[in-house]
């Protein structure tokens, strides 16, 4: 959501699981405003946000907090006019992370909500690599003929079963 307020034209989600490697990455990357090297400095402060309808801004602190209690950081990187990476790594088997949830309802709801944003997610696991595009959801609305909301189930199975082939926690 921070990639879509800051006015990005493209998301990209990778995340990797490696039970081999037991580490958790996941990186966003977007095209969208960007940040000041002083705002990087601030972004993971619980207490400082850019945005003008309130004045805390949690999402990366609480990240950050998460990762380090799981044996990993998160790295922030960005520059004006160019965009914003987030990278996230953990223990994988860590007893305090947070499972990853459903990641092809999350997706799907994302997707369809901004239908003017390009999201490309890949998923990595030691079984093999998953990718969805959301261009996907514009050909198929283009080729059925039908509303992107007829798109939401078959969107979602295909996630799902991606995730399910590559063996992954998600």
């Amino acid at each position: 959501m921070n990639s879509i307020e800051a006015n990005a034209s493209r998301v990209i989600l990778c995340i990797r699981e490696s039970e081999k490697e037991n580490r958790l990455q996941f990186i966003v990357r977007d095209n969208g405003k960007g940040m000041s090297a002083e705002m990087i400095e601030l972004a993971l402060d619980p207490f400082v946000t850019s945005r003008k309808t309130r004045s805390v801004g949690m999402g990366l602190a609480l990240l950050r907090q998460v990762a380090s209690q799981c044996g990993g950081d998160v790295e922030l990187t960005s520059a004006i006019g160019k965009g914003t990476q987030v990278s996230v790594t953990m223990e994988l088997n860590h007893i305090n992370r947070m499972p990853l949830g459903n990641c092809a309802v999350t997706l799907v709801n994302t997707m369809i909500g901004n239908l003017d944003v390009h999201f490309y997610y890949l998923h990595k696991t030691d079984s093999g690599l998953f990718r969805f595009d959301s261009f996907w959801l514009l050909a198929e609305m283009d080729r059925r003929g039908c509303q992107v909301h007829d798109l939401v189930d078959p969107a979602m199975e295909i996630i799902r079963n991606g995730l399910k082939r590559l063996k992954s926690q998600a």
